[in-house]
């Protein structure tokens, strides 16, 4: 197998399923059968979720509200979506440890690197919360410096579309997809994969993403042996 070690990035609308706000279930029930398909074949898995299903931070900034108060708020929702999927993930018998980047003593461990390791070489999988802890950082940020403390071997970014296109191909029915294209390519085509900060720490320290559809049934798997799923970016 490519990959021995993973960061898993979700974004909080993707637990929403077909509805307006908050969490689907049954959206949640799927995502954590996938997860088990491929902790099964042994790989070690990290796992970073957003709140925008809650909350965004910018968009209490948009309606008046201190940014920072903002923020603090929005790793608060990635918080209850992180828990919502540790339950899941123990529902089918598998371990989960969450740590949270702001001190939660009842329901996370704080987040400690060399913790956070053990955790994943003993076969547990690890769910970090609350983004990086700072405001005006993303959860991507937080996934791109998760990774990158754990030695990760890619970050798996899992999307609604299939990869990355020229332009949106929900907007565009002419939108050509890129099986594989490079950091620089994606900074010189102006292409969104993640936030500007998130993907210059990727690219500075060598680390590749994978954008991919996770609401396809078995595409997790497929990333996993190495199919031709999504789109890679490397340098």
């Amino acid at each position: 197998m490519k990959y021995r070690r993973i960061l898993l990035k979700l974004s909080g609308e993707s637990l929403m399923g077909d509805k307006q706000f908050g969490i689907d279930n049954q959206r949640l029930s799927v995502y954590a059968k996938e997860i088990k398909e491929i902790h099964a074949l042994g790989v070690e898995i990290a796992i970073v979720i957003g709140g925008g299903n809650i909350f965004r931070g910018v968009q209490a900034e948009q309606g008046g509200m201190d940014r920072t108060h903002g923020d603090y708020m929005g790793m608060l929702a990635t918080m209850i979506n992180s828990m919502a999927l540790q339950a899941a993930l123990e529902s089918v018998d598998i371990p989960t440890r969450l740590l949270s980047a702001i001190e939660m003593k009842a329901i996370a461990e704080p987040f400690i690197r060399r913790r956070a390791v053990r955790h994943l070489e003993k076969g547990r999988i690890v769910i970090f919360g609350a983004g990086t802890g700072n405001p005006y950082f993303t959860t991507d940020s937080a996934a791109s410096l998760r990774a990158i403390e754990i030695n990760a071997d890619v970050i798996l970014k899992g999307t609604r579309v299939d990869g990355i296109y020229t332009s949106d191909p929900l907007k565009n029915a002419s939108a050509q997809k890129f099986d594989e294209i490079t950091f620089d390519e994606v900074y010189k085509k102006g292409l969104n994969v993640m936030d500007l900060t998130a993907f210059t720490l990727c690219k500075e320290n060598d680390l590749p993403i994978i954008v991919f559809d996770m609401d396809t049934p078995g595409n997790l798997k497929q990333v996993m042996l190495d199919k031709k799923i999504g789109t890679l970016v490397r340098n």
